[in-house]
């Protein structure tokens, strides 16, 4: 009996995935523990293992699919002894063809009526352009799944002459490839097309996304981490009320403890940075001020005890925050070994799920790049988030004298639903004193 091969959940909150590259061709052989396929989550590209030895039989999702869902059958393996040839695919599984979306429970009658009316459209949503409505918006398009788009766009295949046999009367593979026996008819020439609908589409492409015709460029596609972080960061700016404090923090002190401290330490490797500072100061501010390592649930708050830091790590195509967890109990030493350690399988792309899932409060450091001061966006369900900024030798008056000091700036996004302002202030003045008297975070 054949072995099957499902979309494996890479993360706790994961839902789809995009099936990157197989390693594997059909009639390939396997055994356990082997690298079969690499998996593009939200946070990184990992490797999938076959559990199982086996032969390839069939592959059932194209590499470079999108949005495959979690649970999809993917391949078949043909155990020791079973000719591969023989392996079936099961009727809801169509080979290589790219996933369908989820539909409603709808009433027979309206199903089959839907899968009658051949080409089957839908309304594009309107959007407006300079604040009015284009012809375009109310333009018709035909539903088919990429696959079958991009087979019907090789071989020229009028897609308005195919009917769907897919849920609600998308367009299939298998339709494409029905309709090219068939011999159906080709694409028109562009020039064929309604003047003033293709006269009307160029507008609302070009003010919206692009691109533009005088100006050299590429197109890239957007990797799941970045479609990720463009929906979880809309999503925070418009659902959450930010609201952003400031703080100076002189840093002559903790500039020298460091450099006394990195001196002691110089037969261990470890080198503290003034990041582990700001880590330690962070969660030591946070097990002071309770009210501010909290998360807003709708009906309710959860106050957490412990203080798991999420660092944000700059990678190639975005951004990550794998967290320091217990923060609050461990030594600058440790401190420094872990985000070193989290730092390097993040940007290797080895992160797993349990390293990043979670997380109390964030911070996002971006000094080493000689940014003064900036608000970062909360990271969803947390409830703040620090932006640290560059420390820099500024003016400061003391004991009514003008003297020069190095000076960090921190500002603090908070969610006002569960932090507010007077909060917000009491964690920020006790982060200060952390920061400006470093040998109090050994009290």
């Amino acid at each position: 009996m054949a072995i099957e091969i499902f979309m494996p959940a890479l993360s706790p909150t994961m839902e789809k995935g995009t099936l990157a590259k197989w390693l594997v061709i059909e009639g390939d052989t396997v055994e356990s523990g082997d690298v079969i396929a690499e998996i593009e989550t939200d946070k990184a590209t990992m490797e999938v293992e076959s559990i199982d030895d086996g032969t390839v039989a069939k592959i059932l999702v194209e590499e470079g699919t999108d949005d495959v869902p979690v649970g999809k059958l993917i391949a078949l393996l043909a155990e020791e002894g079973e000719d591969a040839k023989d392996v079936e695919v099961p009727s809801d599984a169509p080979k290589a063809e790219a996933p369908q979306p989820e539909v409603k429970a709808e009433a027979a009658s309206e199903v089959a009526a839907k899968k009658e009316a051949a080409p089957v459209t839908e309304k594009v949503a309107s959007t407006p352009v300079n604040g009015q409505i284009t012809d375009a918006d109310t333009s018709d398009r035909i539903k088919a799944s990429p696959l079958a788009k991009r087979i019907a766009k090789q071989e020229g295949l009028d897609l308005s002459a195919v009917a769907g046999s897919g849920p609600h009367g998308r367009i299939v593979k298998r339709d494409v490839e029905a309709a090219l026996e068939g011999g159906a008819a080709a694409m028109p020439a562009p020039a064929a097309a309604a003047p003033a609908a293709a006269a009307s589409a160029a507008p609302v492409a070009a003010a919206e996304y692009g691109p533009h015709d005088d100006i050299p460029y590429r197109e890239e596609r957007l990797s799941n981490m970045r479609k990720t972080i463009a929906k979880r960061l809309t999503e925070s700016k418009t659902t959450v009320p930010h609201f952003y404090l400031t703080i100076d923090c002189e840093m002559d002190k903790l500039m020298a403890q460091r450099k006394d401290l990195n001196a002691k330490l110089a037969d261990s490797g470890v080198k503290l940075s003034v990041n582990d500072f700001i880590i330690r100061a962070v969660a030591l501010a946070l097990k002071k001020v309770p009210a501010a390592n909290v998360q807003y649930a709708g009906d309710k708050m959860y106050w957490y005890e412990r203080a798991d830091i999420s660092v944000a790590v700059a990678i190639d195509g975005g951004l990550v925050t794998p967290v320091v967890r217990g923060a609050d109990n461990m030594g600058l030493a440790e401190i420094s070994s872990t985000v070193k350690d989290l730092a390097t399988r993040a940007r290797d792309g080895k992160l797993m799920p349990e390293d990043y899932a979670g997380g109390t409060f964030s911070i996002s450091n971006l000094g080493m790049y000689g940014i003064k001061e900036f608000g970062a966006v909360i990271n969803p369900p947390q409830g703040a988030i620090l932006a640290i900024g560059a420390g820099e030798q500024r003016p400061v008056v003391k004991d009514g004298a003008l003297a020069v000091a190095t000076v960090m700036s921190c500002t603090m996004s908070c969610d006002h639903r569960a932090i507010d302002g007077a909060v917000g202030a009491e964690f920020l003045a006790a982060f200060k004193g952390y920061i400006e008297d470093p040998i109090t975070m050994l009290l």
